[in-house]
C-alpha cells in the first residue's frame, strides 16, 4: 500500500508561482512512475503531467507546457510539481499518482492516489 500526500496548494493572483509537493510513504518510490492530474469545480479530473521511475521521461498535456514542470527526489521519496505563470484556469484540487507503469491519460490505470491539495488562481 502506497500512501501519497500533496501540499504546497494555495491562494495566488494570476502570474504567480507555486510549488505542489507529494511525498510518497513507501521505500520503492524509485519504481514507480508518478503523475500530477487536477480537478476544477463542475468538471471531470484530467491529466497534467507524468514522469518516469529516473526522471528521465517527462510529458505533459499541451495546457501547462512551458508554464509546469514536473520533477521528483527518489531519496526523498517525493515528486514535485513546480506551476509559473498561474492562470485563473489553473484553479483546480490537484492530485498526485503512482503506477506500477506509464499509465499516462488513463486514470484507470494509476494505482494510487493522493487526497489533493486545492489551488485557486485569481485573476
Amino acid at each position: 500500500q502506497v500512501q501519497l500526500v500533496e501540499s504546497g496548494g494555495g491562494l495566488v493572483q494570476a502570474g504567480d508561482s507555486l510549488k505542489l509537493s507529494c511525498t510518497a510513504s513507501v521505500r520503492t518510490f524509485r519504481n514507480y512512475v508518478m503523475g500530477w492530474f487536477r480537478q476544477a469545480p463542475g468538471t471531470e479530473r484530467e491529466f497534467v503531467g507524468i514522469i518516469s521511475e529516473n526522471g528521465d521521461g517527462i510529458s505533459y498535456v499541451d495546457s501547462v507546457k512551458g508554464r509546469f514542470t514536473i520533477s521528483r527526489d527518489n531519496v526523498e521519496n517525493t515528486l514535485y510539481l513546480q506551476m509559473n505563470n498561474l492562470r485563473p484556469e489553473d484553479t483546480a484540487v490537484y492530485y498526485c499518482a503512482a503506477s506500477y507503469f506509464w499509465a499516462n491519460t488513463t486514470q484507470s490505470l494509476w494505482k494510487y492516489w493522493g487526497r489533493g491539495t486545492q489551488v485557486t488562481v485569481s485573476s
